[in-house]
């Protein structure tokens, strides 16, 4: 079973659930890049609620494909991401068993994005024990072969998640905040649950 999906800067739990079920995941590289997506972005839960890291892109004119997207070296984002992670899930159960990987990864100076994204998927799956077959497109194809799922586009932040078939919150401990924050970052439940976490996703899946 195969699934086509673009990639997610540090996936949501919505992600992770839809890829579940699949054995082979094909990050789509070649379709035009989208503004303001999970693309480049994902959310944490921080003292002061749940708050949005982007990535910086260089300037764009016209279409751009996923695979030639570049990230801005000239921000100091990197900086800004880490001490938002370290300050929202230091204290978190399991942050130090984690945060050297991540951060390094963070840290790597990728030129492109689609190649931090895919390491940070790989970070996720690796931590979490969940085994899955990751490549990227080589060309783009409107309608993938018959035997290949296709999620492209189909994880939107303009359109709430319950409206979708893939997840369902299932709460679990979080460090801030009174009321329980769903579908962030996979980080934040990482760092919270630890070895629970594959278990968890697996109660929030709706498949």
């Amino acid at each position: 079973m195969t699934i086509l999906i673009e990639p997610h800067y540090l996936p949501s739990l919505e992600f992770f659930c839809a890829i579940l079920p699949f054995e082979n995941v094909i990050l789509e590289g070649h379709e035009n890049f989208a503004k303001q997506t999970c693309r480049n972005r994902c959310y944490v839960n921080t003292s002061h609620g749940v708050k949005l890291l982007s990535v910086p892109l260089m300037g764009r004119h016209g279409k751009n494909l996923t695979k030639d997207v570049r990230i801005d070296r000239g921000k100091q984002w990197r900086n800004n991401h880490w001490r938002t992670i370290e300050s929202a899930y230091r204290k978190s159960p399991f942050f130090d068993y984690y945060c050297d990987d991540l951060k390094n990864i963070i840290f790597q100076g990728h030129e492109y994005l689609i190649d931090l994204n895919f390491n940070l998927l790989s970070f996720c799956l690796r931590h979490i024990g969940l085994q899955k077959n990751v490549s990227v497109s080589v060309s783009y194809e409107k309608q993938p072969k018959k035997n290949v799922t296709d999620l492209r586009s189909a994880l939107v932040d303009k359109k709430p998640f319950l409206l979708r078939d893939f997840y369902k919150p299932c709460s679990y401990y979080q460090i801030f905040g009174s009321e329980f924050a769903p579908n962030l970052t996979l980080i934040d439940l990482l760092f919270c649950e630890g070895p629970r976490t594959l278990h968890l996703l697996k109660e929030s899946s709706k498949k």
